[in-house]
């Protein structure tokens, strides 16, 4: 019976029971530290830039922005502070003229917002058939959006003068009078509502177009087979496929209303606009807050201010997600 024998070089298995031999010291076991080292650590390195640009430039503002309205700040001594603790929100609270900006932003927000948000919804259904030049139509239609504010409202100011302006001249023209668009409680908002419309229609009748796109033809198909028309297939079909889209608008365009600044401080301009009107009929909050700072000097009430409209925006964002629950369960 013939038997064989292992070579010098063949692997002989350790008896059962025996201890594992210790890993190999050197530079396999220094490569396998490192390659565990970078599998739990790079992907904190990859979004490390983030948090370090966030924190110093959105969270430390904001923290310290907190700060300073628990304190008397003035622009004249910004190494002296004096603890107030919340003597700066009752202030702002217990003033008039806050509750007035209050007031005029939320205005001139729905007044801009509606219309602005109706008529980018019909551009888009129009650019989302088959145009020619449909190329040209869209960055034509996005051209407001990228005129700087200042040119934008300084513009319109010669519209909406009251001496001279182009407006009153074709109203004129057509025998309705002359208006005075500035002192006007509610013809100072439709002026800086056009001018919010004119350049943000455009943006949201693009972010629809694009959600347009998105919808499946076969809803489409399928409501003409059944007999509907373009009116019909576009409040059947394109609106209700459009809702979490148009909900996102709704939040982005409230956002803005909120800090609404350029528009109504050019709109005049000099004092003036710096105070919202002769009697404060446009002043919005980032105009209150800009008198405060900058103008009074007084950074502490500024910084209520600040963190009132965050405050604000919070309780907008949270009715628009409760609306928005709500409209999913409906259609669900």
């Amino acid at each position: 019976m013939a038997t064989s024998t292992p070579t010098r070089d063949a692997h002989v298995p350790p008896p059962r029971g025996a201890a594992a031999p210790p890993p190999a010291a050197g530079r396999g076991s220094w490569r396998g530290r490192l390659w565990r080292f970078d599998d739990k650590a790079s992907p904190y390195a990859y979004i490390a830039p983030f948090f370090l640009v966030f924190g110093a430039f959105g969270l430390f503002p904001l923290v310290y922005t907190g700060w300073i309205a628990l304190h008397r700040v003035e622009m004249t001594g910004l190494d002296q502070m004096e603890w107030v603790g919340w003597a700066n929100f009752a202030g702002i609270l217990h003033d008039g003229e806050f509750w007035t900006a209050v007031g005029n932003t939320f205005a001139i927000g729905v007044i801009s917002t509606v219309p602005q948000l109706m008529m980018a919804l019909g551009l888009a259904h129009l650019l989302n058939y088959r145009l020619r030049a449909s190329t040209f139509f869209r960055t034509l239609i996005l051209t407001p959006y990228a005129t700087s504010v200042a040119s934008a409202a300084l513009v319109f100011a010669l519209v909406f003068r009251a001496d001279g302006g182009i407006l009153n001249w074709l109203l004129h023209f057509i025998g309705l009078g002359h208006t005075n668009w500035t002192n006007g409680h509610w013809t100072s908002k439709i002026a800086i509502s056009v001018i919010v419309i004119w350049r943000w229609t455009g943006y949201n009748t693009l972010i629809y177009l694009a959600a347009m796109q998105a919808v499946p033809t076969d809803l489409y198909e399928a409501a003409s087979i059944d007999g509907a028309n373009r009116w019909q297939q576009f409040r059947k079909v394109t609106i209700p496929s459009l809702r979490p889209t148009i909900l996102f608008t709704i939040v982005i365009s409230t956002i803005g209303s909120m800090q609404l600044f350029g528009e109504p401080l050019l709109l005049e301009g000099g004092t003036v606009g710096a105070t919202g009107g002769n009697e404060n009929q446009y002043e919005t909050l980032s105009v209150y807050l800009y008198n405060y700072g900058w103008k009074l000097g007084h950074l502490g009430p500024a910084a209520a201010v600040a963190w009132a409209m965050l405050a604000l925006l919070l309780i907008i964002a949270g009715i628009n997600l409760l609306v928005g629950r709500l409209v999913r369960k409906s259609a669900a």
